[in-house]
């Protein structure tokens, strides 16, 4: 659900007032019944609501489509992969041994590497015991009731650093257990050290969050279907083979053996797409299905598509990415190499990795020095070498760093890592030039940093300034502007504009931006939003509706919107629909049958991912916008069956309850959740919220207390308790909770607006024009200033 919308200010009859406080939003406890906190989309959750800008609209041309990929002249269908090696022997024998190769593999002597010899581990909370029943491999740990039980094991994943194992745990489920045995130092581990994970914790092992079928099993096989059925709640999962094959990358081989036998005119030799394309995004994109962090769209993939097509690519958040673009949560490697100044140039995956073996091309620095060498040329194909210095860089004087020694790698600096999975270090792929002067600055990672810890990285610090010295005035930096957005400095929304202007911004930051743009509202923002629906990357239309949708009420975006409902990209096509979706029960006039077309490829998407309550969730949400109201609640009872610990499904009930005129049964359904889960805070918030509808605003306050206790990140908590105590009449108490929001988050738009309009109404102007000149050096063109 959107969070809150202020109302449009009414004219003041009441003279006394400051002539400020036209210009502001008064915010009531009836506008808050309508928000329900942090319930979004599983794919596309609703930017955060702002006062829709009033501009006059701006039609937006639909993006040119894409020169489409030949295909085959047949549908292609999977062979046994065994009579790929006849011909094409170097390649199987790198892939044979390989980390793709070995990806995933039934459990047998032969692949298992962890003690299975009656060994006990025990982690903080519970006690698993590793043993053998002749050729089988059992582990004995608490399940999802939390009693131990003996489970076998079904399938390994992975060789190294780490083996995990898949437990069968029946209807077809496969769990990922969440002990793993590290294959270095041979021994068992917690995937989830420090984090009290039991079998209430969403992290256990037996929950959904850890279902191979959905979560894992897809990257570790070719051609795997997950195959849920619904009505049974039972999975029925297949795969041509296991690990990752030939036609895991390549597609379906048959019209390709076909082409082998008959030498016919087929195009690509009979594959559906030419992985040597001179666009080095077809390779990259076949790469980042599963080396990459992304939402599916449907139940697998389709060779030789768009990944916006099958997937939902995230973009650079703050939970999965620093300031400056480098891995912070597990996102593998896509998202960091868009950021590159080697994709820009067309580097390719497989020139550095050879895709067979995984391994590297060339040993230590040789893989870099193909392009960067001291004849400054590259000697890579297809690669644009403009800009490359002829310089040695395999040496101290480039380094800084003793041969051989750590700091001497390229790597080292230019590719910093993280640890994942316990023991599972993963180079960062945006090859980024360490500064350590800029990281103590933005709180960033820095390689420099990272070795050179305490007063050695002062004076590391010192040291590189000197290096590094420049008088020549440089244009602002993207992670130095994304700094003064998020954290509400002064210029950030120029610093924003400016950044959407360039025209050599990577395409995944533009989109990460445009995240950012409902912040800081105006006119010029949207223009910005509105030029980039027709920008050529999918990821960015796709960023730029939704920050559209945050603009603009439905009637004034839809003219903006509909030629996305055409788009050649399925993702950007529903993200549009969804948005529309009000708008369109009236019609869209000629676009109306491509919005019927999108909005169902968007329930097909949804019904595709059934097995998770977020999908339920989704379809609910859709029925209900829809008129469709007698399938919502099962829907929703659903959702709660797939995943009990899904709190926004159960939200979602309780007000569908309510709304029905079934108070009664919603309040027992919360009250018995909070029971079993008191530190819930969307719960609490929920029950706080739910009160006030029922008119005991006095009740309300202790669970909307408890909620932003729980969690004081959460703005919305915290903005919501401070509103419902000033209905009630606390104003200094609400001042001080958002005062203390504001301290945390400078650039939460609604709390400074509602403050502001509070010390205006308490007589205190003087703390009223300090909050409101900070946000003109925000952003001066805010609507709410004029």
């Amino acid at each position: 659900m959107p969070k809150h919308k202020n109302k449009a200010a009414q004219p003041d009859p009441d003279s006394t007032r400051s002539p400020l406080s036209k210009y502001l939003f008064p915010i009531t406890i009836g506008v808050l019944l309508a928000a329900v906190a942090g319930i979004g989309w599983f794919l596309f959750s609703p930017a955060p609501a702002t006062k829709p800008t009033k501009v006059a609209p701006i039609r937006a041309p639909a993006p040119t489509p894409p020169k489409p990929q030949p295909v085959a002249l047949q549908p292609a269908t999977m062979v046994d992969e065994q009579q790929c090696q006849g011909c094409h022997t170097e390649q199987f024998k790198d892939w044979q041994g390989s980390h793709h190769q070995l990806a995933m593999q039934p459990a047998n002597a032969e692949t298992m590497l962890g003690d299975f010899n009656n060994i006990t581990f025990k982690a903080e909370n519970e006690t698993t015991r590793f043993s053998r029943k002749g050729d089988q491999f059992w582990v004995n740990t608490p399940g999802i009731d939390g009693k131990n039980a003996d489970f076998k094991v079904a399938y390994t994943f992975g060789i190294a650093p780490l083996q995990q194992y898949l437990i069968e745990v029946g209807e077809g489920r496969l769990q990922a257990l969440g002990v793993a045995w590290d294959t270095e130092k041979h021994r068992w581990f917690h995937l989830y050290p420090g984090q009290g994970v039991n079998f209430k914790n969403p992290l256990h092992w037996s929950k959904p969050s850890q279902n191979a079928n959905f979560m894992c099993v897809e990257c570790h096989t070719t051609g795997f279907k997950r195959h849920f059925d619904a009505a049974s709640n039972t999975f029925n999962s297949q795969w041509n083979s296991l690990g990752v094959g030939c036609q895991a990358c390549h597609g379906p081989a048959s019209n390709h053996l076909e082409w082998t036998a008959k030498k016919t005119d087929l195009i690509h030799q009979g594959f559906d797409v030419d992985l040597k394309d001179k666009n080095a995004t077809v390779e990259i994109e076949s790469c980042a299905r599963c080396h990459a962090r992304r939402a599916p769209l449907g139940d697998g993939y389709t060779v030789g598509k768009r990944l916006m097509d099958d997937y939902l690519p995230s973009t650079l958040t703050r939970e999965l990415y620093a300031l400056d673009g480098k891995i912070k949560d597990e996102v593998f490697e896509h998202g960091s190499f868009l950021q590159s100044k080697m994709f820009d140039k067309g580097v390719r995956c497989s020139n550095c990795h050879n895709p067979h073996s995984s391994e590297l091309k060339a040993p230590g620095n040789a893989v870099c020095l193909q392009c960067h060498n001291t004849a400054g040329k590259t000697s890579v194909e297809g690669v644009d070498g403009k800009g490359l210095q002829a310089k040695n860089y395999d040496s101290i004087e480039h380094t800084r760093h003793t041969m051989g020694q750590p700091g001497s790698q390229c790597v080292d600096c230019h590719m910093p890592g993280k640890f994942y999975m316990g023991n599972d270090f993963r180079h960062d792929h945006s090859f980024s030039i360490p500064n350590p002067e800029r990281a103590q600055k933005l709180g960033t990672p820095d390689a420099c940093l990272t070795c050179h810890q305490g007063k050695a990285g002062d004076k590391v610090t010192a040291q590189f300034k000197l290096w590094s010295a420049s008088t020549a005035a440089q244009a602002p930096r993207y992670d130095e502007s994304l700094w003064l957005i998020r954290n509400g400095q002064p210029g950030a929304a120029d610093a924003l504009y400016q950044q959407l202007q360039r025209s050599d911004l990577p395409a995944i930051q533009r989109a990460t931006l445009l995240a950012e743009l409902p912040l800081y509202p105006s006119e010029q923002a949207l223009k910005l939003a509105t030029q980039d629906l027709k920008n050529p990357q999918p990821q960015v239309r796709e960023s730029a509706v939704r920050a559209i949708s945050a603009f603009l009420p439905p009637p004034e975006r839809a003219p903006l919107l509909t030629p996305l409902l055409a788009d050649p990209v399925k993702a950007v096509r529903i993200v549009a629909a969804r948005d529309l979706l009000s708008v369109a029960r009236n019609g869209l006039g000629t676009a109306q049958a491509n919005w019927q077309a999108a909005i169902g490829e968007y329930e097909a998407v949804q019904k595709s991912l059934l097995e998770r309550a977020e999908a339920n969730l989704n379809l609910a949400m859709l029925y209900q916008a829809s008129g469709r109201s007698g399938e919502v609640e099962g829907l929703l009872r659903s959702a709660l069956k797939r995943d009990a610990d899904f709190y926004p499904a159960l939200v979602t009930l309780v007000q569908w309850l309510e709304s029905n005129g079934r108070g009664g049964e919603a309040q027992k359904l919360l009250a018995d959740s909070l029971k079993e889960h008191p530190d819930a805070a969307l719960l609490q918030h929920t029950q706080g919220l739910s009160l006030i509808r029922a008119g005991k605003a006095g009740e309300a306050m202790a669970p909307l207390r408890k909620a932003a206790q729980l969690e004081p990140q959460n703005a919305q908590y915290g903005y919501v308790l401070a509103v419902a105590l000033h209905e009630s009449g606390k104003v200094d108490e609400a001042c001080a909770i958002l005062e203390g929001l504001l301290k945390a988050q400078p650039a939460n738009r609604n709390a400074r607006l509602s403050l502001i309009q509070w010390y205006l109404d308490s007589g205190q102007e003087p703390k009223a024009q300090i909050l409101l000149q900070g946000w003109k050096k925000m952003n001066m063109g805010d609507p709410a200033l004029k």
